[in-house]
């Protein structure tokens, strides 16, 4: 598997960056995006259930890991992975002054993902995608893309 992306020229935010340094960084590209309905058509062919069926499963599965994280459950959802509540709060000098009311930062939904999807970063290739104004080696802007039909 192989993930595209691009080099971007950004400010340099090293320690020791002159100002208005610059440096190239990699950014990955988005490849297309997968709906829903496709998601679901494609678990639906791969199993004995029905699209509706599928959406309906997915649907339900969102709602009660919400319920559970709500109360501060860690919730594990097979292969998909694990979800929970994570936050803190500012400080303060004695328990009598901690406010939860103010001090208390909104929390956040922790995502852990499943031991399969882990795998992922360790099969990942990079294939590097030119920007269309960049020059090759030789001074000529590349050549169209498209493939060429004889």
């Amino acid at each position: 598997m192989s993930a595209k992306y691009k080099l971007v020229l950004r400010k340099d935010f090293s320690k020791d960056a002159p100002q208005n340094a610059k440096k190239y960084f990699a950014q990955l590209v988005n490849n297309g995006t997968v709906g829903f309905e496709e998601l679901c058509r494609d678990i639906a062919e791969e199993t004995a259930q029905t699209s509706a069926d599928v959406k309906s499963c997915i649907d339900r599965l969102a709602k009660h890991i919400a319920k559970h994280v709500k109360e501060g459950r860690l919730v594990q959802a097979g292969e998909l992975g694990s979800f929970l509540l994570a936050g803190g709060s500012g400080g303060a000098d004695t328990i009598e002054k901690f406010d939860a009311s103010t001090m208390m930062k909104i929390p956040k939904i922790r995502y852990i993902p499943g031991k399969e999807l882990q795998n992922i970063r360790d099969e990942v290739t990079f294939t590097r995608v030119k920007d269309k104004t960049e020059t090759t080696p030789g001074g000529n802007v590349d050549d169209d893309d498209r493939p060429v039909i004889e």
